[in-house]
């Protein structure tokens, strides 16, 4: 079942990507309207919308999943449940597929709402406490933006229409919503602790919503209402929050010892820069780096996976080590994602992200801005090398618990996307970019990633290698890596927060016992009652009827 369904979703993949070349390269754009039912002055359609970023979009998502879902077969090997894991993963991707190529808010809503309620089934899917915890901590965490969706559907009904195509400009509230949806979904600040509790769902459910579905709907919902950043204020906004992401992710990863929740940090400082450069209003460089991050991402995760495989399910990262003598193409394959990571040139991350550094360092940004772009891309570098280091060098007497398992199906995916990751961000750049983005900079400036990335080496060597212990942080070492406090409170507000309100719920269920069941109770009981009478005394009903009629009759005369 799942290497059927992965193939058959790579060979859609290729289909849709001929469709996107065919699109770009004549400049075409399709709209299939269909009308579902009209109410007064007001229709329900349904859309789809075929542009070349719907195209390559999908081309990603289908890509990404079959890679996936033939990896899972042999990861999911020993689960009793396969099928119903593998139909949930197409179900998570066909509502991906809903909210790439629906532009109307109602069809949009229903992908969107079909990705919060199956993510919350894959998390959970191991059944534990933990696991019901963070699923709980995840699907509330984006009920939040279901409901700024909701609203912004109500507010669009004075328009008469659902189309979000259809407009320009909208008025001030509907874009407070809608920007709220997308940094729910995308997990920015306040709403970023969602994003580590998911990752207690399985590793290929991990790779695949950290990549290319779950976490890119609201930066994708954002690019199609990229108009809204023209207003000065969200702008202003959403730059203020993603730079606190970016600094917030890149601190909490270097501090982390969960090998899974590095690499979920490690998104969450991604998407704070794809959000950084879409409040400039690039919104082409923000896809491209979307796109680029789905394949090196996705990468990445089932590298992880293999090695937990290996390692019988164990995330610490003191506990791992010396796979490089096992392994060494799937080492290698790891460290090809994260130097695409950190933007190492020539990379697939590196056409993405260094342009988008070099725009930002353009811009003329506030400098406590350009301060905390600068560590935070200077952390990536740091928690690449410490993860590798950990997992692939350090720790040889760790190799006793290995069990290497180097399954066909579990490798292969893995070199496939690493082809992706080496040919397409050139291939890519030329695509998206009809035109050539002129980048004024100093010598300095233009110099100043690469910089970065050696000097972050340097640090790395001296911190790790020559084994020098770091200053006792104490209490804030616990505000750094619980995400600024955020984890404790999300916990309190979407966990223990309900369960004192469960407390009051019993009085909720005594109104609604004495006004529901028991009353419909009593009343079928005395109409039975009254039914009896009457069928018992029959000729004595038959009179008082009559006398009643002629009672009535007399008054009215």
């Amino acid at each position: 079942m799942f290497i059927s369904w992965g193939f058959f979703l790579l060979v859609m993949s290729f289909l849709v990507m001929y469709f996107f070349l065919f699109v770009i390269f004549f400049n075409k754009i399709f709209i299939i309207e269909y009308i579902l039912y009209c109410l007064l002055n007001m229709e329900m359609k349904m859309y789809f919308l075929v542009d070349w970023v719907s195209m390559l979009f999908l081309f990603v998502v289908l890509f990404v999943s079959s890679m996936v879902i033939i990896y899972s077969d042999s990861y999911m090997l020993g689960d009793n449940n396969k099928n119903y894991f593998c139909l949930m993963v197409l179900l998570f991707v066909l509502s991906m597929v809903m909210l790439i190529m629906c532009p109307n808010l109602i069809m949009i809503i229903l992908g969107w709402d079909g990705l919060g309620l199956v993510s919350y089934l894959l998390v959970i899917y191991y059944q534990s406490k933990d696991s019901y915890n963070s699923g709980m901590i995840t699907v509330m965490s984006n009920r939040v933006g279901d409901v700024a969706i909701l609203l912004a559907l109500v507010f669009l009904m004075n328009f008469g229409c659902y189309d979000m195509i259809m407009y320009n400009k909208m008025y001030l509230f509907c874009g407070v919503l809608v920007i709220i949806a997308g940094m729910t979904k995308s997990a920015q600040i306040p709403f970023s602790s969602w994003l580590p509790a998911a990752m207690a769902a399985p590793t290929p459910v991990s790779s695949l919503v950290h990549s290319s579905t779950l976490v890119t709907a609201g930066i994708y919902l954002l690019i199609r209402f990229n108009f809204l950043f023209k207003i000065g204020l969200f702008s202003e906004i959403l730059f203020f929050f993603s730079s606190l992401t970016l600094f917030m992710a890149g601190v909490g990863a270097n501090l982390e010892m969960d090998f899974k929740k590095i690499i979920a940090f490690s998104t969450l400082s991604q998407l704070g820069l794809i959000m950084m450069i879409l409040s400039l209003g690039k919104v082409e460089f923000a896809f491209f780096h979307l796109l680029m991050h789905a394949l090196f991402k996705s990468m990445l995760f089932l590298c992880a996976g293999l090695v937990i495989h290996n390692m019988s399910g164990v995330q610490d990262l003191r506990y791992l080590g010396n796979f490089f003598s096992y392994s060494p193409m799937i080492c290698g394959c790891m460290g090809l994602a994260s130097m695409s990571l950190f933007g190492f040139p020539f990379m697939g991350g590196f056409y993405s992200k260094d342009l988008i550094l070099e725009y930002v360092y353009m811009s003329n940004e506030n400098m406590i801005y350009l301060l905390l772009l600068i560590v935070s891309t200077g952390l990536t570098v740091m928690y690449c090398m410490r993860m590798m280091y950990y997992v692939v060098w350090k720790g040889i007497m760790m190799s006793l618990y290995y069990s290497v398992d180097l399954d066909k199906k579990m490798i292969f995916p893995i070199y496939m996307l690493s082809l992706t990751v080496i040919l397409l961000g050139n291939l890519m750049s030329w695509l998206i970019f009809s035109y050539e983005e002129l980048v004024v900079l100093s010598n300095f400036s233009k110099l100043l990633n690469l910089f970065l990335i050696v000097f972050m080496f340097l640090i790395f060597f001296i911190l790790y290698i020559n084994k020098i212990k770091g200053f006792s942080m104490g209490n804030i070492y616990i505000f750094l890596s619980s995400m600024w406090f955020m984890s404790f409170l999300t916990s309190y507000i979407f966990l223990f927060s309900y369960k004192k309100m469960s407390k009051y719920s019993e009085y909720d269920w005594m109104w609604m016992e004495e006004f529901g069941p028991s009353m419909l109770l009593n009343f079928m009981e005395k109409g039975s009652t009254m039914s009896q009478w009457f069928q018992n005394n029959y000729l004595n009903s038959v009179l008082l009827i009559l006398i009643s009629y002629v009672i009535i009759i007399l008054i009215m005369i």
